[in-house]
């Protein structure tokens, strides 16, 4: 028995000739059996706790493959010292090793897809360095896109994105270690992959759709919290309205191209557009055209106007009126839009805090002004403070100093300037055209704040539907 355990033994006894190849068989002994333990979730592809994941498919690996790194140059070392026993059977020693390397490669190709796998997941994504993540993380699981990874939109397909993606991850570790990265982190992100690679994978500008109904629920701010809808008949392209937004845009034979005055994009001074072959430039009068022609150009597309499809924050009174419209917050509370309005916009620490005191005030007011509603609607009140505390989650992160409007949506123009950024009736081309601000060009103004708009009685849409 003694004669067989010294038998086994004896390859790894050889290949831990000295103090490196030693700690190789180590590390990629611990690994193995490591390996072991975690390989239900390995086989998973995903772990329950963010760092769990860091362990389980970053660590455990660089424990492996840095064993089987460290055992070829121990031999290499110990050869060239002369240190090197022979062993008493070749054979053996030639099993031993077919038998290890085998095991090794099927341990290492696990750990290397599910690392690859792990790396492109939303969980290391957005919650790996979760401080720095969480409001676009959080934004992004509130979106239309919340089953779509991060990697399909920031990398897209193939090989030398990839690359450049990790490259790119490689600074960042450094930034977060260092403390050295921007508080927000800065958009728009100047280097992401055009959208035409990426958004237009699954969505088509060119291909026309037909125009789209649109109700935007607002309500005021006195006692009654009196609704009013807006409704409009959006021009996204095709139908009997000619080439439509999307058409006018990005159709076929049209590219358009633009300078920007700013980081953030707020500004166009200089915009081309190029339609079947022929040019022209429209500059906005408060800009030289010799200055504006050396700033920054760009070719339009997808995310120019839809700046934030995937992340997009709220302001206030946008994300109070959806609520009360779906019920999250009930109109019936009387003053309950402008208490609201005022709660979201106070300043908070945290979100417990927010929590706290968004829960205490709102309860105190309804104890104080309606007695009487604050017993009968305890169930709608406290619904309503849980819904704001809600929002003001989603919305503001002290710790990035992401706030209200921090991160503008482009797309419209009631918020932030939008479509007026170059539809201003103030560009102007040498030949004297205007790009227009024409209201009836992309959408059909059918009600603008209406009680009870009769647009949607007669469409069957009565009763805030």
């Amino acid at each position: 028995m003694k004669q067989i355990l010294s038998r086994l033994l004896e390859p790894i006894a050889l290949l831990a000739s000295n103090w490196i190849g030693s700690l190789g068989v180590l590390l990629t002994t611990s690994g193995g059996v490591l390996w072991l333990f975690m390989l239900p979730t390995l086989l998973r592809g995903e772990a329950d706790n963010p760092y769990l994941g860091i362990l389980t498919f970053m660590i455990l690996p660089g424990i492996f493959f840095g064993g089987l790194a460290l055992i070829p140059i121990g031999w290499w070392l110990a050869r060239r010292g002369g240190r090197v026993p022979q062993p008493r059977s070749l054979r053996s020693f030639a099993i031993f090793l077919g038998v290890t390397t085998a095991a090794n490669l099927l341990i290492g190709s696990l750990f290397t897809y599910r690392a690859i796998h792990h790396m492109e997941s939303v969980q290391f994504c957005g919650q790996t360095c979760h401080t720095v993540m969480e409001p676009e993380f959080v934004a992004h699981s509130n979106s239309p896109h919340s089953r779509v990874s991060c990697t399909e939109c920031h990398i897209g397909e193939g090989a030398s994105w990839f690359v450049k993606s990790k490259l790119s991850g490689v600074r960042q570790v450094f930034a977060v270690v260092l403390n050295t990265y921007s508080k927000p982190i800065p958009t728009p992100v100047h280097n992401l992959r055009p959208a035409r690679e990426t958004c237009e994978q699954c969505h088509w500008p060119q291909k026309y759709g037909a125009d789209r109904l649109r109700r935007i629920a607002t309500y005021a701010e006195d006692e009654t919290n009196t609704r009013g809808d807006t409704v409009l008949l959006m021009h996204i392209g095709g139908g009997g309205s000619g080439p439509g937004i999307h058409g006018a845009h990005l159709g076929e034979g049209v590219a358009i191209h633009y300078r920007t005055g700013d980081e953030k994009r707020l500004t166009i001074p200089w915009v081309e557009l190029e339609k079947n072959g022929k040019k022209e430039v429209f500059v906005a009068s408060t800009a030289k055209a010799e200055e504006a022609e050396k700033l920054e150009m760009r070719t339009m597309d997808c995310v120019d106007c839809h700046t934030r499809p995937s992340h997009t924050f709220d302001l206030p009174e946008r994300a109070i009126n959806w609520q009360m419209d779906r019920g999250g917050i009930s109109p019936a509370l009387p003053f309950v839009k402008k208490q609201a309005v005022e709660l979201l916009k106070a300043s908070y620490p945290n979100s417990a805090e927010a929590t706290r005191q968004i829960t205490d005030k709102l309860k105190a007011f309804y104890k104080d002004k309606y007695p009487e509603l604050a017993k009968a609607k305890v169930a709608d009140i406290d619904k309503a403070a849980d819904t704001l505390a809600s929002i003001w989650k989603r919305n503001v992160f002290p710790a990035m100093n992401v706030t209200w409007g921090a991160y503008p949506n482009q797309i419209g123009h009631t918020d932030f300037p939008g479509c007026f950024r170059c539809h201003d009736a103030d560009h102007t081309s040498k030949a004297g055209n205007t790009i227009q601000q024409d209201c009836n060009t992309c959408h059909k103004l059918l009600a603008m704040e209406e009680a009870n708009p009769k647009v949607l009685a007669d469409l069957g849409l009565t009763g805030g539907q």
